[in-house]
């Protein structure tokens, strides 16, 4: 199962950050999730074993002087232990495997987040063009985390899940350059 927390847009005239008041764990290749991260409350109800909850988080920074414009970005995939939980019972690397690919989804759409952004021009309609790149992206990452646990079956069809997981691991190669 799979929530995707939408990042909230921070169009900055000058340097500066929203401050975070919960726990966000930003997304790493050496640094895979554990059982230990999966903090919040179980959805007893939920036919399902296990929820990440991860997102992205965006800010942009636009300067201007009488010739020039400077445009910098900050883009980050994170997890959020607090709101991510796991069954009591159910806890086995498999499905520790599927919940980290939610992640790893989150963190591709991230890079592609990166990759459009830097190849951005800005222009007079900046923020608006800002605004329609992120809901593009994050609604392609959407799309792509409900296609998934489909496929699978929320991890189920073990043989559409070692699929994903290839392709997903192919895909983060492809956008490499695009990793924080």
């Amino acid at each position: 199962m799979y929530r995707f927390i939408v990042g909230a847009f921070l169009f900055i005239n000058a340097v500066g950050f929203a401050q975070e008041t919960e726990e966000k764990i930003s997304w790493e290749e050496e640094n895979p999730l554990d059982w230990s991260l999966f903090q919040g409350e179980p959805k007893l109800a939920s036919p399902f074993h296990a929820e990440t909850n991860s997102g992205i988080s965006h800010s942009f920074s636009v300067k201007q002087s009488d010739k020039h414009i400077e445009f910098d970005f900050d883009v980050r995939s994170f997890f959020i232990p607090a709101h991510s939980w796991v069954k009591e019972g159910e806890r086995s690397e498999y499905l520790l495997g599927h919940e980290q690919l939610h992640f790893d989804i989150t963190e591709l759409h991230a890079r592609k987040l990166r990759k459009a952004l830097q190849e951005y021009k800005i222009g007079k309609g900046y923020k608006r063009e800002l605004q329609n790149i992120y809901k593009k992206i994050q609604s392609q990452s959407h799309q792509m985390q409900q296609k998934y646990d489909a496929e699978t079956g929320h991890s189920l069809n073990r043989e559409a899940e070692m699929e994903w997981r290839q392709f997903v691991k192919s895909e983060l190669e492809k956008f490499k350059d695009y990793s924080k």
